[in-house]
């Protein structure tokens, strides 16, 4: 009976075997390579879910950064005439809330992993990264959307003045999302996992974010507050203000864009990636006994 045993037991083959990491920096960035299927799964699951019972659906992604963009041209524009590089208001107010809004979204959708997804962690193996990257990707589709609206503006406005930058420039645009992407995916986790154990992030979030907005130049130039505040150093720490500024560069070819200004926001983001995915393995572990 025994021999039976061994010889059923020696021709086992496991698809997946579970064990323990034997240091922080074992962070199995390949398992979540071999769950790709389940990571499109999951896109497809965050857009579903978001427009399922709603009547407009995506035209939300068009309606929300319309609104935002008129609220943007009466407060920042007429009645702080606040100056926009010589961008055409509409055009420079809305390309700085489609970039902004993938972060917002990213960083957002990223901090609440573990506490919004703590039931399906409980039951089942899968790289707990997989959630948040989904989160990440599946907000592109919400930026190509506002993308295509805001090309849409441009193009009314080329018809209307005569004019239309398309150049080299605009092989930033990739790259600056990408970078936004990380950022987002960075301090989102970061926010996440200790929100496992302190809850006040989850109340800090919300109003941080807009907050954050404010000290990035989302509705001003980064030129109108070097010129007019003795605070323009703030605005320069922050990784988000050479991002912003670069998008808006790479579109319309104007405005202040620093190359060191943009290297030091890549290493930001380096940085809030490495000490994000050190603090999600740490905490992943068990995170179910204080969730």
């Amino acid at each position: 009976m025994n021999n039976i045993s061994l010889q059923e037991s020696s021709h086992e083959h496991w698809t997946e075997v579970i064990s323990p990491r034997a240091h922080l920096f074992d962070l199995k960035l390949g398992e979540v390579w071999r769950y790709r299927d389940l990571l499109l799964l999951f896109v497809k699951r965050d857009f579903i879910a978001t427009y399922k019972q709603t009547v407009l659906g995506p035209v939300w992604h068009i309606i929300q950064p319309l609104l935002t963009t008129i609220m943007f041209l009466i407060v920042f524009g007429s009645i702080a005439n606040i100056p926009t590089d010589g961008i055409e208001p509409i055009l420079f107010y809305m390309s700085s809330i489609t970039i902004w809004n993938y972060f917002s979204a990213c960083l957002t959708g990223t901090s609440n992993t573990f506490v919004a997804n703590a039931g399906i962690f409980g039951k089942v193996y899968f790289p707990r990264l997989v959630i948040p990257l989904s989160i990440v990707i599946s907000n592109i589709v919400k930026l190509g959307i506002q993308f295509l609206l805001l090309l849409a503006m441009m193009v009314f406005f080329a018809v209307k003045r005569g004019h239309f930058y398309f150049g080299i420039s605009w092989l930033l645009i990739p790259v600056l999302v990408m970078v936004m992407a990380a950022m987002g995916l960075g301090l989102g986790i970061i926010i996440s996992s200790l929100t496992t154990k302190y809850r006040d992030f989850t109340v800090l979030i919300g109003f941080g974010v807009q907050l954050l907005m404010y000290a990035t130049p989302v509705a001003y130039p980064m030129s109108y507050i070097a010129a007019r505040s003795h605070y323009a150093w703030l605005i320069k720490l922050n990784p988000l203000s050479s991002v912003v500024e670069g998008f808006r560069y790479a579109i319309f070819n104007t405005g202040t864009f620093s190359v060191n200004s943009f290297l030091y926001s890549c290493v930001a983001t380096f940085i809030f990636v490495i000490v994000g995915l050190l603090l999600f393995n740490k905490v992943e572990k068990s995170f179910m006994d204080t969730v």
